[in-house]
């Protein structure tokens, strides 16, 4: 058509501005040209094809052929791609759809226009599949426009090379989801991802490679790392916002700041492998606590730099550290805390929906982006709930509910409605109502019969029989990541006046169970009691049952071991000629034991570890419910082969573990298996109660991680 522009004719043109100078990007159809007057060496300019773009700026996320060395050294080439791709899209003939950073307004745009998110965090592993489209659809109703997603790498690869996507675990379904409600997605893969989770998300497999130096540039743990990325973020590429999807950003590890390792070239390798694999376009980023410390080691150039805080922090200050790293570019507040996690023996946290509330209203009028941590917790269940170490260990709850504006079993709070009411002086809100709490049920006493103890049954739970070995063998050196293990030894000749079963400092991990020809002795523990005084005759049999309470999430080192670290002795002479016996207790309940199999004759009156069961039927309905265990000691409830993870209300703070309703069956019997570790009342019951109870509650100041 005569006077018509054609394709290689249409031009666009952005300027961009990053710490090292000033940058022009220039678009046709053909080619991408880049000029700049950089602070040390003046002027430069380099041409390059569109196709081959990624390939010159992309692969490591650093280099950028045909610029002098000494701007190669300082430039942020995320910042370079984002301009590009900001220049792309005001080349109207591209037609694609963007999420970018404008240095020059401080801002995100989307598709071109400026953009605030205010998120929440859920964790699709804490909340069971049935429940996922009930939390993100208060999450949308509450004013929120995106939800942040960790996703826990141990999780999906349990066994090297062998990986899990299905049911609870499908990841792919629940963005899709969360797509289909009208929510954006802030991804966070990892592979580290702390969230108080087991390990941070880690696999323990990870500790069968000796001496392996976990988030770092250690060749071991670099291979594993790569291998698992490859299977992940090609899932993760098509949904990508550029590509029509609703991730609108992907968040490179995870508060590397706090690591005690500084390793620049581990972030490097995972710039280098997330633009591999997702593509230049994408808007990667980093998250560290809001302190200058902590942004000195975890913030990379080519990732843009986020922090991290909670409600009673001066928010200009905490931003000011963000600026120290990112002068140019939108405030982000990934993590703003709502409440706070709880430790087995601690408080129950809680913050005011009022301060909550004004910290984030703070925020939106300074025109920042904000993640709400957490806005539904859930639930850490089976075994995956992490621990601390901030001068001891410090294993968290199996309840997650961190006092989030949704409760753990994801109703609606005083603090979500505080939310929604400062969300809507700033954008407006869906229209319709808050869907109202779901329906919960007290079900009442359920008496439990004792089935057997669990010396009694190893044939069922250890069905492979125990390792010989001359020393105690760790959780990780006979390859079990999880759950239980037993030793067993004899004692070595006759004690017949009390003598003293001791182990090393910091060997029992965590709880170690001694039962003496059968006869629970007491319990050892990490950082607490680690001797105990026993007698008896040569050859009894000596048990110890450990307990793994989860790894360390948080702190300075992560090779967590589990099991008996160094070896018992008695009266300061070192045991020797164990049997060790890997439990798998969970497989044989899925396979429906004990509850089809035959009664054990059991002693009634024996304490120590043991199997108790019943069954109760709902009536016609199978609502949300919450468990307690009055007079019980320790232990581990499974429901219709659904691990519902730990309960210890001894210890506190928490006294009933949430059951959710999709895993009862209504017409059958519901089956109940309770592991009971130390001691059961006299007459074993359960309670089942329509709201949940914790034993205290504390106003607690929330103060960075580290």
């Amino acid at each position: 058509m005569p006077g018509a522009t054609t394709p290689s004719a249409r031009r666009s043109s952005t300027k961009c501005w990053t710490g090292s100078g000033s940058w022009w990007v220039t678009t046709d159809w053909d080619h991408i040209s880049l000029a700049g007057l950089g602070h040390g060496a003046g002027a430069w300019s380099v041409t390059v094809p569109r196709e081959g773009f990624a390939a010159v700026c992309g692969r490591d996320g650093t280099s950028l052929e045909g610029l002098p060395e000494s701007d190669v050294d300082k430039t942020i080439c995320g910042r370079v791609i984002s301009c590009v791709l900001l220049s792309l899209q005001a080349d109207q003939c591209t037609g694609l759809q963007g999420f970018l950073i404008d240095f020059d307004r401080d801002c995100f745009l989307k598709d071109g226009a400026p953009f605030r998110y205010v998120s929440g965090s859920v964790h699709y592993a804490r909340v069971p599949r049935a429940a996922w489209r009930d939390r993100l659809l208060r999450l949308y109703m509450a004013g929120l426009n995106a939800v942040q997603v960790y996703v826990p790498w141990n999780y999906h690869e349990p066994q090297p090379g062998v990986y899990d996507f299905s049911g609870d675990r499908d990841v792919e379904a629940f963005l899709d989801l969360a797509a289909e409600l009208g929510l954006l997605v802030i991804l966070r893969p990892g592979p580290y991802i702390c969230a108080e989770w087991e390990m941070g998300g880690l696999p323990a497999w990870l500790l069968w490679t000796a001496d392996i130096v976990l988030r770092s540039s250690d060749p071991a743990y670099l291979a594993a790392v790569d291998a698992w990325l490859h299977v992940l973020l090609p899932k993760i590429k098509p949904r990508l916002y550029q590509h029509g999807g609703n991730i609108i950003s992907v968040q490179v590890e995870n508060e590397y700041g706090s690591y005690y390792i500084c390793d620049s070239s581990y972030l490097q390798h995972l710039l280098g492998t997330f633009r591999a694999l997702l593509g230049p376009e994408v808007l990667l980023f980093t998250t560290d606590g809001a302190q200058v410390e902590d942004l000195r080691c975890g913030t990379l150039q080519g990732l843009y730099a986020t922090i991290d805080f909670g409600p009673g922090s001066n928010v200009t200050e905490a931003f000011g550290t963000q600026r120290y790293v990112e002068p140019r570019g939108p405030l982000v507040n990934s993590e703003y805390y709502t409440g706070w996690l709880d430790y087995w023996g601690g408080p129950h946290a809680s913050i005011s929906a009022a301060l909550v509330a004004q910290g984030l209203a703070n925020m939106l009028q300074l025109g920042a982006n904000v993640n709400m941590y957490m806005f539904h917790g859930g639930t850490n269940f089976a075994y995956w709930s992490g621990a601390d170490f901030k001068g001891k260990y410090e294993p968290v709850t199996t309840s997650y509910d961190y006092d989030a504006p949704l409760s753990e079993a994801g109703d609606p709070t005083e603090k979500l409605f505080a939310i929604r009411t400062v969300i809507s002086k700033f954008q407006p809100l869906p229209v319709g109502p808050m869907p109202p709490p779901t329906p919960k049920c007290a079900y009442g006493w359920v008496a439990l019969h004792k089935y057997a103890d669990l010396l009694d049954v190893l044939d069922v739970l250890s069905p492979s029989g125990p390792i010989q070995s001359q020393f105690p063998l760790t959780f990780e050196a006979i390859k079990q990541a999880q759950g239980f293990v037993l030793y067993r030894t004899q004692l070595p000749r006759d004690i017949l006046a009390p003598a003293t079963l001791r182990a090393p400092p910091h060997s029992i991990c965590d709880r170690g169970y001694v039962m003496l020809q059968k006869e629970y002795q007491g319990t050892l523990e990490r950082d607490g009691q680690t001797e105990l005084r026993v007698k008896g005759k040569a050859g009894d049999m000596l048990d110890v049952l450990l307990e793994n309470m989860g790894r360390i999430s948080f702190g300075a080192n992560f090779s967590d071991f589990k099991g008996l670290l160094g070896n018992l002795s008695l009266d300061s002479r070192p045991l020797s000629n164990w049997l060790i016996y890997p439990l798998t207790i969970d497989a044989a309940i899925h396979q429906g034991w004990p509850h089809a199999a035959q009664t054990k004759s059991s002693s009634r009156s024996r304490a120590g570890p043991a199997f108790y069961a019943g069954t109760f039927e709902t009536p016609g309905i199978a609502w949300d419910t919450f468990v307690k265990f009055p007079g019980w000691s320790k232990g581990q409830l499974w429901i219709n082969g659904f691990n519902l993870g730990r309960y210890w209300p001894q210890q506190g703070p928490q006294q009933t573990l949430f059951v959710p309703g999709s895993i009862l069956r209504v017409g059958c019997p519901n089956n109940i298996t309770v592991l009971e570790l130390e001691g059961a009342p006299p007459n074993p019951s359960l309670l089942f109660l329509d709201q949940p109870l914790f034993n205290r509650t504390i106003n607690h100041r929330l103060l960075d991680k580290e």
